[in-house]
């Protein structure tokens, strides 16, 4: 009778840890931990247990973590996180590791634009508003890309644009850019693909 009971094997915990080729600010990152934590419990895969950020030297994300103590890692699970991640976000040159094994995946092309913020008049900086100059690149992008984060550096404000094609959605933005007082002297530069 007990035999049975006490003869459970708990299941075998794994760590799963996906390393996203994403400059995500750490709150736009749990943003993206909530909702993979509703796909890990549905599907009973497990908890996200941590994460963090890579930095380049000058303060900047060049990458982050998501950890995932798993309670099932099958084949079908892995399935489940890459296609939540494919429908979310899912930059090329991003990997999940499990174990020894690395799977490369990404879909999603990276646009850095890289807002100049002290060589411009002061009028400009005085009239102008990023919350604008946001509002209408999500605008201009449509379903083509979508600000997923931002960095607010000591010369520069970038945000962070990814989706299907970087070269599209450089030109769904161009003539905004070369009209907006805001973007002038800005950079533009691929940071996925």
């Amino acid at each position: 009778m007990f035999k049975n009971l006490f003869g459970k094997k708990t299941p075998q915990k794994e760590f799963i840890t996906i390393t996203l080729n994403a400059k995500l600010q750490p709150m736009h990152r749990a943003d993206l931990d909530d909702a993979l934590s509703i796909v890990l419990d549905k599907q009973n895969i497990g908890d996200i247990c941590g994460g963090g950020s890579l930095l380049e030297d000058n303060g900047e994300i060049q990458e982050c973590n998501i950890e995932i103590e798993a309670i099932d890692s099958s084949e079908q699970a892995i399935e489940h996180i890459l296609s939540f991640l494919k429908n979310t976000l899912s930059p090329k040159g991003s990997r999940l590791r499990i174990g020894d094994k690395v799977i490369p995946f990404g879909e999603h092309e990276g646009l850095g634009l890289y807002l100049n913020g002290t060589d411009l008049p002061d009028e400009v900086y005085q009239n102008c508003d990023i919350n604008e100059a946001w509002a209408e690149i999500e605008k201009l992008l449509g379903d083509e890309g979508s600000i997923h984060s931002y960095y607010q550096g000591n010369t520069e404000t970038a945000l962070y644009i990814y989706g299907n094609q970087f070269e599209v959605m450089y030109q769904l933005i161009k003539p905004y850019l070369d009209s907006y007082p805001l973007c002038q002297q800005c950079r533009v530069v691929k940071i996925a693909g």
